[in-house]
């Protein structure tokens, strides 16, 4: 069966999908994108995701291409021709088609839209999450506005592949106080001593993670206490546990940090119990 893309209003087939040399998004990254998990077919949490989503164009002035509803359709159908059971669907939208010029077109072009759906290794994730991940520290040395979900990620894309070579699975930012804000593309949390779960507040400094959201439903659900505040890199290193969350991996427990064994080495009560329960608060659609 070949893979299907939807491209600006067609399905086709991704061998034969292209957007313009000239779309803002290929030449200036001015664009954004979401990324939904697919679990059984359905979406999951796919309202904190639109909302993300039109938070985001809302902050780089793009117009959405479609209603919610419609491009809920496409999402969908994307999902659906490409028979995903356990996967995620891509969606991007950038500003759209225009000679190549800093400021925004003087006469407004429609925005581009390209959706693309793939499967997942669920049984790959459960064996990770049962041994646990590495995770580096790098400087954080990305604009201020990484709340937005732009795709303009090459300061990501640099940290994963650093971790990539130091045979980690990510890397966490840490800022000029040393303290950590978050993963290339995770949020990151701690456990500490006493067994306060411990997460950067959802500020600029940090994507808001639909997932991480999710968690914090779940943390209140067990009677874990929370605290929204940076932690240090010391902090992580002397923590009982550690883990990250994304769309991709909901709760990964973290074992090693910079080369340094976190807690016991092997991975922790409250990540496992918050990875195992995770789908009893996302919402399933």
């Amino acid at each position: 069966m070949s893979r299907i893309a939807y491209v600006n209003g067609r399905y086709v087939r991704r061998a034969d999908a292209a957007v313009n040399i000239e779309d803002r998004g290929y030449q200036f990254a001015d664009g954004v994108y979401e990324v939904c998990e697919v679990r059984g077919g359905r979406l999951v949490d796919e309202r904190g995701h639109m909302q993300r989503l039109q938070r985001s164009l809302h902050e780089l002035r793009i117009e959405i291409p479609m209603s919610l509803a419609a491009l809920g359709a496409v999402l969908r159908e994307t999902v659906r021709r490409n028979r995903i059971g356990d996967g995620i669907v891509y969606l991007q939208i950038t500003r759209g088609v225009s000679r190549r010029d800093h400021p925004f077109p003087a006469k407004p072009v429609p925005p581009a839209i390209v959706v693309t759906a793939s499967r997942l290794d669920v049984a790959k994730s459960e064996a990770m999450a049962a041994e646990g991940v590495a995770v580096i520290t790098l400087p954080d040395n990305r604009w201020d506005r990484v709340d937005i979900k732009s795709i303009a990620l090459l300061p990501n894309i640099l940290a994963k592949q650093a971790a990539r070579e130091q045979g980690a699975r990510e890397a966490w930012f840490v800022d000029e106080d040393g303290r950590v804000t978050e993963g290339s593309s995770s949020n990151a949390w701690i456990v500490t001593r006493d067994g306060k779960v411990v997460t950067r507040q959802a500020d600029y400094a940090i994507l808001k993670g639909i997932t991480r959201g999710v968690v914090l439903e779940a943390m209140k659900a067990q009677g874990l206490e929370l605290e929204e505040r940076p932690f240090t890199v010391d902090e992580a290193y002397q923590a009982r546990e550690a883990f990250l969350t994304s769309a991709s991996q909901t709760v990964m427990p973290v074992v090693r940090i910079d080369g340094k064994p976190i807690g016991n080495g092997a991975p922790g009560l409250v990540a496992s119990a918050l990875r195992r329960d995770f789908y009893r608060f996302a919402e399933l659609s």
